[in-house]
């Protein structure tokens, strides 16, 4: 079956790579002394590592804003585009962003910057470390067709870190409903933390419940694992382990990078 990311991302079972943000203005760990210049260097960096690396998709996200909001604030995302902004002319990839935790920040990035998809919690009621994580997804997907950005993929995050769905539901019927209800290109499915190895079964369990909707594993997906992780799912969003010694708060290490997608590109075939 062919899927949109085919034409999106350019491959089948593609690699979207995480350029994580440092924390910006605003932010309780933001770096005052280095300011501006110092996201806008460390995102650099990064980028290009991914793209020399070469993966198949970058998402830039503010991922070191934590604790993260459910309503983000503007100067988080006037930070953002400016750091996408600026770096535009060195990507050469496609690219999604992520406005953590907050789907209408991130389709209005999307929409200013360009970019093809966005990855966010759209759906659902949870219990969560941010409080009670409320959402509305009819009034997310109106605001998409308001603004006119129909044309921006919606990866549902259905699994959230550090959440737990508030119905005493399973995820096969939270699979089947949300696509069943919602304007859903896709699902991702996430271990419990950054960088926490998603659980195969539940992985294949999706897959399952909707075999022509594209799923994604959403954390921990590893040299070690990703050939299983891959023969399940549709394609894998990756961060922590393309950072140096595979460390969360490290920058991307491209030689680590090549290797993953060395063995990604050697999978596919």
């Amino acid at each position: 079956m062919t899927y949109w990311t085919k034409e999106v991302l350019g491959t089948d079972k593609p690699i979207i790579a995480m350029c994580h943000m440092q924390a910006m203005p605003g932010d309780p760990g933001f770096d005052k002394a280095g300011g501006m210049k110092k996201v806008l260097e460390a995102a650099r960096h990064d980028l290009l590592a991914l793209q020399e690396g070469g993966v198949d998709a970058v998402m830039f996200s503010n991922e070191f804003s934590l604790p993260y909001l459910t309503q983000v604030r503007t100067e988080t995302v006037a930070a953002m585009a400016r750091v996408i902004g600026e770096l535009m002319p060195e990507i050469t990839i496609p690219f999604g962003v992520n406005v953590l935790w907050d789907p209408i920040q991130s389709l209005n990035l999307a929409m200013a910057t360009g970019a093809k998809f966005i990855r966010e919690i759209i759906s659902g009621v949870y219990a969560s470390d941010f409080g009670l994580w409320n959402t509305n997804v009819g009034s997310t997907v109106r605001h998409q067709y308001a603004i006119g950005a129909e044309n921006v993929k919606l990866l549902y995050n259905i699994v959230p870190e550090a959440a737990r769905y508030l119905a005493d539901r399973d995820i096969v019927s939270i699979a089947r409903s949300t696509v069943f209800n919602n304007k859903s290109d896709a699902l991702c499915v996430s271990g419990l933390t950054a960088g926490a190895e998603t659980d195969s079964q539940i992985l294949q369990q999706v897959k399952s419940a909707v075999p022509n909707t594209v799923v994604f594993a959403n954390t921990g997906v590893r040299l070690e694992n990703v050939e299983n992780q891959l023969s399940i799912a549709d394609g894998a969003v990756v961060g922590t382990t393309f950072k140096k010694d595979g460390v969360f708060k490290n920058g991307v290490d491209a030689a680590r990078v090549k290797k993953f997608m060395d063995k990604v590109k050697a999978f596919r075939k």
